[in-house]
């Protein structure tokens, strides 16, 4: 299975020639991999069937520099290598965009972002759920209204994962991300921990 998860080609195009993938090194994208760890958390807190998700990093499809340089995109993938979405890096390094943005809030929503994009197309599902509302979240800086939108020079606070709300409108800041495990309802949390503690005595040195 390709781990381009949709792409189109044009006339003339050949798969033979998709760029090359692989997953990223660890240590190469240190924000981004900061960033997807604190996603992970939200994941498997709330689908803890769910494997974690990985940087894959692919050549750009754009030309080479004149300095020869390659530039590569990085996405946020299933455990298997299949993304859907937009890279979370910098696109366009010759106008001198850092390879990671700087704002470690922005490199967050970017993640959070691309996950949830990944998770939802490839999963056929909705995620992350507001338990009160029952419909899904999204990242967005925290105390936004329901009218704000991309790019908006007032940002807030760091990102959480921000719902509408119900009928009545009240949307609302649901946990920071990364924090989701926290909000769950009870019988869910207690459920994680067990999970968790199961998965620590596995993993602990056996005694003796």
């Amino acid at each position: 299975m390709s781990h381009f998860s949709f792409v189109s080609l044009g006339p003339g195009d050949d798969r033979q020639h998709l760029p090359e993938h692989r997953q990223a090194e660890p240590g190469q994208w240190p924000k981004l991999e900061a960033a997807l760890a604190a996603v992970n958390r939200d994941l498997m807190a709330t689908l803890p069937g769910q494997g974690p998700l990985i940087l894959m990093a692919a050549p750009s499809w754009q030309p080479s520099p004149p300095s020869g340089s390659d530039k590569e995109q990085v996405y946020v993938a299933m455990p298997d290598g299949r993304w859907h979405g937009n890279p979370v890096n910098a696109c366009d390094l010759e106008e001198g965009d850092p390879p990671e943005p700087d704002d470690m809030a922005t490199v967050l929503t970017l993640v959070a972002d691309a996950a949830q994009a990944t998770v939802t197309e490839l999963l056929w599902q909705v995620w992350p759920i507001c338990w009160e509302h029952r419909i899904g979240m999204h990242p967005r800086p925290a105390g936004t209204a329901d009218d704000w939108y991309q790019g908006e020079t007032q940002a807030g606070g760091p990102p959480v994962w921000w719902c509408r709300g119900g009928r009545d409108g009240h949307c609302h800041d649901v946990s920071p991300v990364g924090d989701l495990a926290a909000t769950l309802p009870g019988k869910q949390r207690r459920a994680l921990r067990r999970s968790e503690r199961e998965r620590d005595h596995r993993q602990s040195p056996q005694a003796g």
